[in-house]
Parts: structure tokens; C-alpha cells; sequence
């Protein structure tokens, strides 16, 4: 145990009940550190913090709604309370509109800033305070897009706010840097994952054509990311925006 990368850190992982943050998670705690694993489904949590208990990880659930002040300090606290300490923030949470420009509605506007960007923010705030309080540092890395950083079909409400996003991490490097808290993004590309592929049957063909790669990333290519960035060999690394895409922003070509 005492070898294990993130032996005896404290993690909260935040829409971890599949896909990216739930990979993430799962390497996590199977790598040492204790896991309070989030998700919006409150069964859904349950069941995947189990399933990593079955391969011999510690984590915990907390469901619920991540955007919502009561819940993101009911998640801390319960860390607390359950482990003693917080050492790693992996904000992950988030959601996905998509619609033409002209035709937008703000009622999708209004749920996808609530989410995105209100619930981001004042879980860093929550975590951050509590890591300040502590007085040992830590590490905080929240989930971007290349939407952000390239132009993408229907996305337009949900890049600016990832945008946000990687922006928000620039300015708070002046906050958290004096307390030894390190904060970046990571920037996800075309990931094959449960949802995606759900969503498009043909996404493996679409996007390994036009990934410079020749393939969309895989949940493990998004974990080696997130491990780097949150372990004590990323310290000095403080406001970046890593983008872990193939090289498909480079290019830029949209999927149709």
C-alpha cells in the first residue's frame, strides 16, 4: 500500500457514476487515495462506488445534484467526516446542450451555467477553503473541453462555458497559489465512453478519420492525464489547460 501513488490522499471526484469521472475514480483509489465518488443519480453512485470496493479501492457515494450549495457542502463535509481530510478535487460534473445559435433557448442556458460554471466555481470555492484550513496544500483539477478551444456544431452555449472554465483556473493560480494548491484543467476530445457511443454508432469511424491519431481517446488515455495532473509530480503545473485530443484541435475538423 505504502508504494500506491496517492497513498493516504483524500479525493473527491465529482460525475464519477460512469465514464471519465468514474475511470478516474476507479485508478484513484486503486492507486491508494480514499474516494468520495459523486454523481447527480444517487443509485448510480452507489453502484459504482461499489463496484470499485469490489476491486479492493476505499470509496465512498454522495449523490446528488453538484450545482446545488446545499450538496456541494454536504460533500465536503461528509469527506471530513468520513476520511478526515481533503488532499484532491476532481471536478468533473457537467453537462452537454446542443442547438443551432438562432434557435437557442434560455431555459437550456440557464440549466447548462447552473451546472457548468455556478456549480464549478463554489465547489472549488467549498474545497479550496477546506484545503486552506487543513494548511498541507493540495490539488484541484477541473474538467474542460476542446470545445473551448476549437470551433464545434451545436455547441456553441456549451464551449463558452468550458471556456469559462479553463479561464477561471488561469485567475485562480493567484488564489491558491500561495496556500500550495495547485489547479488546472483537462481538456478531454472525442472519448469513447458508454454515452458517446450510445449516442452515435458511428462515432469510432467518424472520429478516428479525422483525429490526426487515427483514433478518439479512450477513458484510459483521459485517466493518465488526470492522474499527472493531481499527483505531487504536477505541483509546479498551475493554471494550464492540458488538451489530451489526438492532436484534433490542431486540425480542427468537425465531426459532419
Amino acid at each position: 500500500m505504502g508504494n500506491k501513488l496517492f497513498h493516504q490522499q483524500v479525493a473527491i471526484v465529482t460525475g464519477a457514476g460512469k465514464g471519465i469521472g468514474f475511470a478516474v475514480a476507479r485508478q484513484l483509489a486503486l492507486q491508494g487515495a480514499s474516494v468520495i465518488l459523486n454523481d447527480i443519480d444517487i443509485e448510480l453512485a452507489e453502484s459504482a462506488s461499489n463496484k470499485i470496493k469490489e476491486e479492493g479501492g476505499l470509496c465512498e457515494s454522495y449523490g446528488g445534484d453538484i450545482s446545488t450549495i446545499e450538496i456541494i457542502e454536504g460533500i465536503v463535509t461528509f469527506t471530513i467526516e468520513t476520511f478526515g481530510k481533503l488532499d484532491i478535487l476532481l471536478a468533473n460534473a457537467g453537462i452537454t446542450t446542443y442547438g443551432d445559435f438562432l434557435e437557442y433557448q434560455p431555459e437550456s442556458m440557464q440549466k447548462l451555467l447552473q451546472i457548468n460554471l455556478f456549480g464549478t466555481f463554489f465547489l472549488t470555492q467549498a474545497a479550496t477553503k477546506q484545503m486552506v484550513k487543513q494548511g498541507h496544500g493540495g490539488s484541484i483539477l477541473i474538467t474542460s473541453s476542446v470545445t473551448a478551444h476549437a470551433a464545434h456544431p451545436f455547441l456553441a452555449a456549451y464551449g463558452m462555458t468550458k471556456a469559462g472554465l479553463d479561464q477561471l483556473v488561469k485567475n485562480l493560480v493567484i488564489d491558491l497559489g500561495p496556500h500550495k494548491i495547485n489547479i488546472n484543467t483537462m481538456v478531454p476530445g472525442a472519448t469513447l465512453t458508454e454515452r458517446t457511443l450510445i449516442e452515435d454508432p458511428d462515432y469510432l469511424e467518424i472520429w478516428s478519420r479525422i483525429t490526426p491519431s487515427g483514433r478518439p481517446s479512450t477513458t484510459d488515455d483521459i485517466v493518465n492525464a488526470a492522474l499527472f495532473l493531481v499527483s505531487p509530480a504536477s505541483r509546479q503545473i498551475m493554471g494550464q489547460n492540458l488538451v489530451i485530443d489526438g492532436g484534433w484541435t490542431s486540425v480542427g475538423v468537425p465531426p459532419y
